[in-house]
């Protein structure tokens, strides 16, 4: 039984470093203008330290350049493909054509997958792109088990296999959309989608015989969000997705944040090591209770067990999580003069103040909770007092104000630089 690479998003530096805490053995990033994630660009000077950090520790960083690209943007494909072979990023996503014979010839020495947007739902397709140079094929999210099984079984011994496990679905296929173009002139194709799909949308219904006469189908005070789908979770799936020998399980999200980031990741690594090591022991439900902390929409298998599926559509438009939130990050530890401690020490007991950059209002009496990366549990505890970070004042509350906003507090346990605090509402 092989162990598959978990493979994360990362919008920039810092999240590609929460990535690797919480146990990504990869991340990808987009280049600039150049994925289909133009919002969440990494600059070339972000993009080398993330590659360098991540060879630093043995992880390894893929860069996408996947737009379906017009003849002007070639000369800047050009300028990337020779930038990512110089940096020796491990992997280029791509889907066009014209943009793969561009990487052969300026980025040779690097592995070329084939994105989910290049639309590979059979083995012909695989085999295909194997032939014109590809080390990995990144599965269409619309295909189910038996599909997926059947590229398995027929693909090239070495070419490796990747798919999502978890994340946001496209109404449109794979991805391949143009509503956000049509209505925003903001073009999914060319990495600046405007979520389209998740708007709220007055529907009418016309009388054929009375043009004009509209009549308003039933919706609430928001609208209809008949384009909105729920968000892939196959975490309950994964046993299955092991033994078929999928070479990378892929987490969507380069917009999420760090909080999200830390809490999926953290999901996920720790149900593949668990399989890993008992698989007859494997309990879906641990994992599945913190994925429910995180989500901010439903959670679907979309067609994996069943192409009939049709419970993916998200008609209530959720966007937000009603009982949790990302309450901060430990960015240092405050009084650490003298102080030797081990994990498992009460430091509150010992007086240690973390400094706390925090996300949300936080007040004394607040809940929260430590996300402890490879521990699938979280420590618990309440905020007994908080400490201005500049004049160490005892104060009741803090607010996000300010990019930074920071607060002192204690922790039950021995806490790291980058762990993430969640807030209980």
């Amino acid at each position: 039984m092989k162990k598959p690479e978990l493979l994360a998003p990362a919008g920039s530096f810092e999240k590609a470093k929460t990535a690797f805490m919480y146990g990504a053995d990869a991340v990808y990033c987009g280049t600039g203008s150049l994925s289909l994630r133009s919002r969440a660009e990494v600059d070339d000077d972000d993009l080398a330290k993330t590659i360098k950090y991540a060879h630093s520790i043995g992880k390894k960083v893929y860069a996408a350049i996947n737009i379906y690209a017009w003849d002007e943007y070639y000369e800047e494909i050009k300028k990337q493909a020779k930038m990512l072979n110089e940096m020796k990023v491990d992997g280029i996503i791509a889907s066009d054509g014209g943009v793969i014979d561009i990487l052969k010839e300026y980025a040779p020495d690097v592995d070329i997958h084939i994105s989910t947007q290049a639309n590979i739902v059979s083995y012909h397709s695989a085999n295909f792109w194997y032939k014109n140079g590809a080390k990995r094929v990144i599965l269409g999210r619309e295909m189910n088990k038996e599909q997926i099984r059947q590229i398995m079984e027929h693909k090239p011994k070495d070419l490796e296999v990747e798919m999502f496990v978890h994340g946001a679905i496209c109404f449109g296929y794979s991805g391949r959309c143009f509503l956000s173009d049509f209505l925003a002139s903001r073009s999914a194709n060319l990495g600046d989608c405007a979520q389209s799909c998740r708007w709220a949308y007055n529907v009418y219904v016309e009388e054929h015989n009375k043009p004009g006469n509209l009549m308003p189908v039933e919706h609430d005070e928001k609208g209809t969000y008949i384009f909105s789908s729920k968000d892939l979770c196959l975490i309950k799936e994964i046993p299955e997705i092991i033994e078929m020998g999928i070479d990378s399980l892929k987490i969507e999200g380069r917009l999420k944040t760090e909080y999200y980031l830390a809490s999926v990741v953290n999901a996920y690594r720790n149900a593949i090591n668990d399989y890993m090591k008992e698989p007859e022991k494997y309990d879906y439900t641990k994992y599945l209770k913190e994925l429910e902390k995180t989500k901010t929409r439903g959670l679907t298998t979309f067609y994996f067990n069943d192409r009939n599926n049709k419970d993916f559509q998200e008609y209530d438009g959720k966007q937000y999580n009603p009982d949790y939130e990302f309450g901060g990050k430990v960015v240092g530890i405050d009084s650490m003069e003298n102080t030797k401690f081990e994990q498992n020490d009460n430091t509150e007991e010992k007086g240690i103040k973390y400094i706390i950059e925090i996300r949300n209002k936080l007040k004394v009496g607040d809940t929260m909770e430590i996300l402890i990366p490879s521990q699938i549990t979280p420590v618990e505890f309440k905020i007994e007092k908080l400490w201005d970070t500049e004049t160490s004042e005892e104060v009741d509350c803090v607010n996000p104000g300010k990019a930074g906003q920071s607060i002192k507090m204690k922790l039950p346990i021995k806490c790291e630089k980058g762990w993430i605090l969640r807030r209980k509402k």
